[in-house]
């Protein structure tokens, strides 16, 4: 006797994600359900409802306890069915069972066993079928079925598969043997991390509630990943869609995913993977129900992954999708209801779908280049005006953090995308990719940024300390982890290094060089050049780190003497004439930043030729008194207010629009530089200052704080003698926004001296020097070119530093001259000097640049292919870094986290840019190091799981 589809109960077992679409599709063609949690099922897993879903009522539902067998939960669903009928003025056996189905992967062996008990529609559960979940026996069913299978091993115990895992090729696959697919599946590369990840396993929970209690070793497949998805009815099985993973390495990861895509049923991918899909359903027993294979397309041909024995996960959001695709006439939850109530339609459903597909559209994983708490989402709101926008699923919303995206879990939600256009549908995916590179999802909850300038220091970063978070600098060449690489094929480039004496009387006469290190080595290798001596004078203070900051060029540099700054300057002047005996000091030359205001005063008392320090200019190395000077001679300069305590300048940082730099005044000009968002960042900042060792040693007294100047910075280079100024080399730094940060350097570019910014600048710059009374030697100005016109940054009264890695690739631009040469020049040889020419030739005799490694991706190094791709390079001439195998990288934010500096120079302009395109190549495709992937997420299938507190846009489709 036939009965209504009212009194026809379907149970669904474990209904969440897509189970909740099934239940709800079966629910509107008039039967009722009642919702059956298996043991251990967790109360959070059952509020995973689809927003589409969110009205889905159950006429009952039931948990199986501890203790039942199949009769007792028979018995306990009954009763409540009995009661619920007798409420209703009905029999008490007015409701029959009449189908009993998996509604996700936890339910499938309960559906399996009970359906078989209850005598409805079933895959059964006899012999090996009754553990066709685990993904173990899959394989083993498959093989035996004469099938493509994956080498495995499988043990609840480590002795058991260990064998497997010290004879198989890592990388491995681990995975519990039946949790959800995406659950706990890793990818190790080492016996030691598949061991610990096998132990973690066991011990840690599962997401869909319980404990794992065997675990799976696999060999990796290598080929793209596909899914399959059918329904079958009585062993005939009808493919509803077939679908492959867009995976691609990103922010360090090898297999971060970017989507969905469907295949069309006629493609020559389809024609493989339908025939062997099928033949695994067959080899599992599978034939009833929905089913969602995972299938890797190796070189050997089709191999699976797994087989869920149940819908196609991910909150069926892919559904409103596959409905277009096929004609919107159905997708597998529609078929899912067609096979177990009404095997009519199900016959009529086509073998697989149409070809070719009905409509474009695809299934978007969005990645996130950033990471933050989020302040705004106005990425999400533009995503959802696109054309071809159908439903948004984000994974993170406003007071949350995002991060860089590595796997699923990281991935800051999913969309679907579907136009009748394939142009449009192009068009709206690749400004998502655009606005995910240029981290416009997101808007964050600001924090200080460092604005500190590229120098050598930089990018010696080393190994990590024990404890550190972040690589640090390394300031010695001998320094394990250090790596410098010069060219040994470039001899124009070591042609321009001209041997010359100065005077007939050099080799009696002595050079005073303060603090002589970075760039300041080079001119005291320079002055040796020319049969001068020269004395190493190292400031108070001056750490005996920094005194090995040497250049490779300039590696085992040994000096006439070296003395030690006394406490008077008196006594600093006896012991440099005792120093230089017989000799005569004809010049004292700072060295590096530390050294210019001794190098002033002591060049006064030496009375050789000197800036002088009379009055304010005693102080014009502090960054507060450069700008009021440069504001009293009638030039654009910063607004500013400086202090030794922070109620010095709380009222300017109480009315100056934000954000605003903060600096010591008399530091490096690359040394705690910051910019700050907000009264209370600038604070926190102002009182570190005031702790923090400067990087030259020694402590900062006095803490500026400027207006941001907003415009292109550039560099300036000059020499003096005598108040007579000469143009070096005027450059620009490349700043871009990366990662997340506002000003991630790029590189340093030099400027046609031609040009009208150089022009506008170099005019700029020696009024300036004027302003100061910067008379003699070199200048290294730093300069924000404002829609006002130039303004100062900072004027450094010494040479441009960065170890004067840039120094072979100034002489090549000028044709053999550079602010090293042209020093010495300015202070020894006043006939050289005025030979100079006023600025850089125009056009300059050779290109280059320098390229600062910008890194997208962060882990532990374990190879550096990248270098070797750079020493190659046409046009490469100096390679410095500090990351070497084991040192740990970051996401590149700003200096402290960029990974080195590469200096090109060809004198064809074209090469340069091939270079450049190349290197910028490696970096975005995180082929600079390989990492160590420690026991990495390998995500088997794609699931709403991955995606906390899931909501759907306004105007989605159900």
């Amino acid at each position: 006797m036939s009965i209504s589809p009212s009194q026809s109960l379907i149970l669904i077992v474990d209904p969440y994600s897509t189970g909740c679409m099934v239940a709800q599709e079966i629910s509107k063609r008039g039967y009722p359900i009642m919702a059956v949690w298996t043991k251990g099922f967790s109360e959070e897993m059952k509020t995973h409802v689809p927003h589409s879903c969110r009205d889905l009522t159950y006429l009952a539902t039931i948990q199986d306890q501890p203790g039942w067998d199949m009769p007792e939960l028979e018995s306990a669903i009954k009763g409540k069915l009995s009661g619920i009928a007798k409420s209703k003025g009905r029999s008490a056996d007015y409701y029959v069972i009449s189908g009993c189905i998996a509604g996700g992967e936890a339910g499938v062996d309960l559906a399996d066993a009970f359906s078989e008990y209850l005598g409805v529609l079933s895959n059964g559960a006899q012999g090996a079928f009754a553990n066709r979940r685990d993904k173990k026996v899959q394989q083993e069913l498959v093989r035996e079925a004469g099938l493509r299978a994956v080498r495995q091993a499988c043990g609840e115990k480590f002795s058991e598969v260990e064998d497997f895992l010290r004879s198989e090729e890592f990388p491995v696959v681990l995975k519990p043997t039946d949790s959800a697919g995406s659950d706990g599946v890793k990818l190790c590369n080492t016996f030691e991390e598949a061991k610990e990840h096998f132990e973690y396993l066991l011990t840690v929970e599962a997401v869909n509630g319980g404990y794992n209690t065997k675990v799976l070793c696999q060999e990796f497949l290598r080929g793209k990943e596909y899914v399959v998805d059918h329904v079958s009815r009585n062993g005939v099985h009808k493919t509803m869609m077939l679908w492959v993973y867009d995976k691609r390495p990103r922010n360090g990861s090898q297999f971060v995913y970017f989507g969905m895509l469907p295949i069309d049923s006629e493609s020559e991918e389809a024609k493989v993977l339908i025939p062997y899909t099928r033949g695994v359903l067959d080899a599992l027993g599978m034939k009833h129900g929905p089913s969602h294979g995972e299938i890797i397309l190796t070189k050997d041909g089709p191999c699976l992954v797994e087989m869920n024995c149940r819908a196609h996960g991910g909150d069926g959001n892919w559904a409103p999708l596959a409905r277009a695709l096929c004609g919107d006439k159905y997708c597998q939850v529609e078929a899912t209801a067609d096979c177990y109530l009404d095997e009519e339609e199900f016959n009529k459903l086509p073998d697989k779908p149409l070809s070719p597909l009905q409509a474009h559209g695809l299934d978007v994983s969005l990645v996130s280049y950033s990471k933050g708490k989020i302040k705004s989402t106005p990425g999400f709101d533009i995503i959802k005006k696109l054309p071809s926008f159908v439903w948004l699923s984000p994974s993170v919303s406003i007071g949350q953090e995002a991060q860089f995206t590595v796997d699923l879990i990281t991935s800051p939600g999913c969309c679907v995308l579907m136009h009748h256009d394939p142009a449009v549908l192009q068009k709206d995916l690749d400004f998502i990719r655009h606005l995910e590179e240029i981290n416009g999802l997101f808007l964050y909850e600001t924090k200080g940024e460092s604005l500190a300038r590229p120098t050598a220091a930089t990018f010696g970063l080393g190994s990590l300390p024990e404890g550190q978070k972040l690589h640090r600098r390394a300031m010695t060449i001998d320094r394990p982890g250090m790596l410098r690489i010069m060219s040994s094929d470039r001899p124009e480039l070591r042609g321009m290094m001209k041997k010359r004496f100065t005077t007939v009387d050099a080799s009696k006469e002595v050079v005073v060089l303060v603090d002589p290190y970075s760039t300041g080595c080079l001119v005291a290798k320079e002055i040796m050049s020319r049969g001068y001596k020269v004395i190493a004078l190292w400031t108070l203070g001056f750490s005996e780190e920094m005194k090995k900051h040497v250049p490779l060029s300039c590696k085992g540099i040994s000096y006439f003497a070296e003395v030690t700054e006394a406490e008077d300057h008196g006594e600093t002047v006896r012991a440099l004439y005792r120093a230089a005996g017989q000799y005569k000091i004809v010049s004292c030359i700072a060295g590096g930043e530390a050294g210019v205001d001794s190098a002033d005063i002591l060049s006064e008392r030496l009375m050789v030729r000197s800036n002088g320090a009379d009055g304010v200019f005693a102080n014009r190395r502090d960054k507060k008194v450069q700008q009021e000077l440069v504001r009293d001679a009638g030039l654009r300069s910063v607004r500013q207010a400086a202090g030794k305590q922070f109620s010095d300048v709380e009222e300017f940082l109480r009315q100056e629009e934000y954000p605003v730099v903060l600096k010591p005044t008399d530091s490096a000009g690359s040394d705690g530089v910051k910019l700050c968002h907000d009264f209370d960042e600038a604070k926190a900042h102002f009182e570190y200052l005031l702790t923090v060792e400067g990087v030259n040693g020694g402590f900062n007294t006095e803490v500026l704080c400027q207006e941001f100047l907003r415009g292109k910075e550039y560099v300036v280079d000059t020499v003096s003698r005598d108040g007579e100024h000469k143009c070096m080399q005027v450059w620009v730094y490349d700043k871009r926004p990366a990662n997340g940060a506002a000003f991630v350097y790029f590189g340093m570019l030099p400027i046609d001296s031609s040009s009208q910014e150089a022009k506008l600048l170099v005019n700029y710059c020696k009024g300036v020097l004027d302003a100061l009374q910067i008379k003699n030697g070199p200048g290294h100005a730093e300069i924000i070119l404002t829609p006002s016109g130039p303004c100062l940054v900072e004027m450094n009264c010494r040479a441009h530093g960065g170890d004067g890695n840039w120094r072979s690739m100034a002489q090549a631009l000028t044709g053999g001259y550079s602010q090293v040469e042209g020093t010495a020049d300015a202070y020894l040889d006043k006939k050289a000097f005025s030979m100079l020419p006023s600025m850089p030739p125009s056009p300059a005799k050779a290109f280059g640049q320098e390229v600062i490694l910008v890194s997208y991706a962060a882990g532990v190094v374990s190879a550096t292919p990248g270098y070797d791709v750079i020493k190659n390079l046409e046009s490469f001439v100096f390679l410095e870094t500090g990351v070497s195998v084991g040192s740990k990288v970051e996401h590149t934010v700003d200096l402290l986290t960029c990974v080195g500096s590469a200096i090109l120079v060809h004198d064809d302009e074209e090469v340069v840019l091939k270079d450049i395109a190349t290197i910028r190549a490696l970096e975005t495709n995180n082929e600079l190091f390989e990492f160590k992937l420690t026991a990495t997420p390998l995500r088997a299938s794609m699931s709403t799981l991955d995606f906390s507190k899931m909501t759907l846009a306004d105007n989605a489709v159900n």
